[in-house]
């Protein structure tokens, strides 16, 4: 079982006729349907609202798979992101945020233990920026620290960041804790600005990471370890939009280590096994990309991807 922390909200995307088209999003609601999907037993862990949106939302995890019994409800309204795309699909967002839904998940909402089916941990995107959601999210990957798996993708939305240097405080705290980072080239860049992917990821791994997977869009991604550097191309799409291609990756890696029976706090992989991991991963991500929204690919589609005869 994989619990998925964090934010579920609604993208605000501009439609054909310059309206704004309300569409179900947030890094860690998309990576929770992207698990699912792909049929690894999944929990989501965040607050969301009990307006109109917020069942929306709640109604699609549960469809895809996705056990709620982690979540709380309120009656705050749900979270907003505005988003806009560049001519390449890429998206840009601005958040509205206060007094929403997302942020208002607190201590006291957390589970006091999880059961030994839970194997692995994934937090990031507004998990880490929003109060107080980011430091009950701290708070739990502390107490957890080494009992399982932790994957943290800080997909980082500088337009949110009132005080960079909290973030960067808080995202060192969580970084040692952490057994996977995945972060896009534009994480790393902002993170480390003097430094390229590959001497940012050894950041990461002096800290005390066990891997860093690097996103780099249409060029695919990069794995390293102490012990490897493994680089994948992504398959050639046509791209409709980018929105959630990333957090449709990192689903896509646990949910490699899962058919593996791979996920443990401690990964021992092989440059062989991390291509495969890779490939697979820039795979489903590749899919997304095909696709208006946040919309990952179910395992079927991608069996089929797979072994097209």
């Amino acid at each position: 079982m994989i619990v998925v922390c964090g934010e579920a909200l609604i993208d605000l995307l501009p439609a054909a006729d310059g309206t704004e088209r309300p569409t179900p999003g947030g890094g860690p609601f998309t990576t929770a349907r992207a698990l699912a999907r792909l049929e690894i037993p999944t929990q989501f862990l965040g607050r969301i609202s009990m307006d109109t949106f917020g069942q929306m939302l709640a109604d699609l995890l549960v469809a895809d798979g996705v056990d709620l019994s982690l979540a709380s409800f309120g009656p705050e309204p749900s979270t907003m992101a505005i988003a806009s795309l560049d001519a390449r699909g890429l998206a840009a967002y601005r958040f509205v945020s206060e007094g929403t839904s997302a942020p208002n998940l607190t201590p006291t909402m957390l589970p006091e233990t999880f059961g030994p089916e839970v194997n692995a941990l994934h937090v990031g995107t507004l998990g880490l920026v929003l109060e107080p959601m980011a430091s009950t999210l701290l708070q739990l990957i502390e107490r957890e620290s080494g009992r399982r798996l932790v994957m943290l993708d800080p997909n980082i939305r500088p337009a949110l960041l009132s005080d960079a240097g909290d973030f960067r405080r808080r995202l060192d705290r969580l970084i040692v804790h952490t057994t996977v980072v995945k972060a896009s080239n534009a994480d790393l860049a902002w993170l480390y600005p003097e430094l390229d992917y590959d001497a940012a990821a050894g950041q990461f791994l002096d800290a005390g990471v066990e891997l860093v997977l690097v996103t780099l869009g249409a060029r695919g991604a990069v794995a390293i370890s102490r012990d490897a550097r493994v680089s994948v191309e992504a398959p050639a799409v046509d791209v409709v939009d980018t929105i959630g291609a990333g957090d449709a990756f990192g689903a896509a890696f646990l949910a490699w280590l899962d058919d593996q029976n791979a996920v443990a706090s401690r990964l021992s992989l092989g440059a062989d096994d991390l291509r495969a991991a890779l490939e697979f991963s820039c795979l489903v991500a590749s899919m997304t990309c095909t696709r208006p929204g946040a919309q990952p690919p179910w395992r079927t589609e991608v069996q089929l991807a797979l072994n097209p005869s």
